[in-house]
């Protein structure tokens, strides 16, 4: 039988305060999510200032990734060059700024966040998975 690995409250809580630190550092208002590998919420943060909307925004990219098992640059490449069908995939966000957590070639959750550029969501949601060390 395989051994599954899974996130704990203390790795949660490192990406938290790292992707936290991204964003403050770069003066962002942004909401971080963390899930599971199901996609099930395990930490959710809004900074001060942040839009209302960025909420179910980052929720949605973190369950995307988890689910999809891969960042969601690729979903927004894939709508953007043409494959407008895939936004019938129920529950997709098609956002940048969702990416997977992966550890030992497993996915095991996923960090979402949003509020600035895409890019800038995806670049915090990178710096809070690196604090694992993985």
């Amino acid at each position: 039988m395989k051994t599954k690995k899974y996130l704990t409250l203390e790795d949660v809580k490192k990406i938290a305060v790292a992707a936290e630190a991204e964003a403050h550092k770069n003066k962002w208002a942004v909401s971080i999510a963390i899930v599971d590998d199901g996609g099930h919420l395990l930490w959710f943060q809004r900074l001060d200032g942040c839009a209302q909307a960025s909420v179910a925004i980052s929720q949605g990219k973190a369950f995307s990734a988890a689910v999809r098992r891969r960042a969601t640059k690729g979903d927004e490449d894939m709508v953007n060059n043409g494959r407008v069908a895939a936004l019938s995939m129920r529950g997709i966000t098609f956002l940048e700024g969702g990416v997977p957590i992966v550890i030992e070639g497993e996915i095991i959750g996923a960090v979402g966040v949003s509020g600035v550029k895409s890019a800038e969501d995806a670049q915090i949601a990178t710096a809070g998975i690196a604090a694992l060390g993985a």
